[in-house]
């Protein structure tokens, strides 16, 4: 992977803001995350979010490779544990289950301390593999489940916390929210809904001077939402850091 290549500061600062990043950094998915960083470097577009889902099977020539992906510049966050819940923990989850997250929302299906326990792990394994510790956390689905933003704060380590609504500035415990778009269009009926939605927010990011979040999955380059995902990454748009979230006003 060559090292991320930065866009002339004169052009920058006119642009709208995005924050892009990639989910589900798995062993198994990392062939199709490659082919997806491949498709952003061709835009130019920098910094980028990496989402890591530490409870896989990494060996060793993985870890090296999230390595070489820090040093080349991406930024690395929190993506749950095992991103598979054990069970599905209610009638809630269950129609989140169904229309939105498949099986992935592991929060949905724990508690209060669960949810503690798993965060503060996903934490932990940064260091303990010689990565850096992430500000940022995202739960799988972007479902955060039983737990309050007084509550991240005192007792799990990140600094922010990305939920489908908003992100969650935690020493602030402020809210920001901000559009999503989104491209795992694996089904017939989920494209158009998709496709709606990204329009939506597109318009809402463009009317309010607000960032725009570019959520992207390896496998969206394969589905029926690609050429809008490529048309998107080529819009004129400026890749800003989670981080300058923090204490932002709100």
């Amino acid at each position: 992977m060559k090292p991320i290549e930065h866009l002339p500061l004169a052009t920058e600062a006119a642009l709208p803001t995005a924050l892009i990043s990639v989910h589900d950094l798995m062993p198994e998915t990392m062939p199709a995350v490659h082919q997806t960083l491949k498709q952003l470097e061709q835009h130019r577009l920098t910094p980028v979010t990496l989402l890591v889902v530490p409870g896989r099977h990494w060996n060793r020539s993985g870890i090296e490779t999230l390595r070489s992906l820090e040093r080349d510049g991406y930024r690395l966050a929190g993506h749950g544990w095992c991103h598979q819940a054990e069970r599905i923990g209610g009638f809630y989850h269950r129609l989140h289950s169904l229309f939105l997250s498949r099986r992935v929302a592991e929060h949905l299906a724990l508690d209060e301390a669960g949810i503690i326990a798993l965060i503060n792990r996903c934490y932990a394994w940064f260091g303990e593999q010689g990565l850096t510790p992430p500000t940022l956390y995202v739960p799988p689905a972007w479902a955060m489940g039983c737990i309050s933003i007084p509550r991240l704060r005192e007792s799990c380590p990140f600094s922010l916390y990305e939920r489908f609504d908003a992100v969650i500035d935690s020493a602030a415990e402020r809210a920001h929210p901000l559009p999503l778009t989104g491209y795992e269009a694996d089904s017939a009926l989920r494209a158009p809904v998709l496709r709606l939605w990204n329009r939506w927010n597109w318009r809402s990011a463009q009317r309010q001077g607000l960032p725009i979040r570019i959520g992207i999955h390896p496998g969206d380059l394969e589905l029926r939402l690609a050429d809008d995902l490529k048309r998107d990454l080529s819009r004129s748009i400026r890749p800003v850091d989670y981080d300058s979230l923090l204490g932002a006003a709100g």
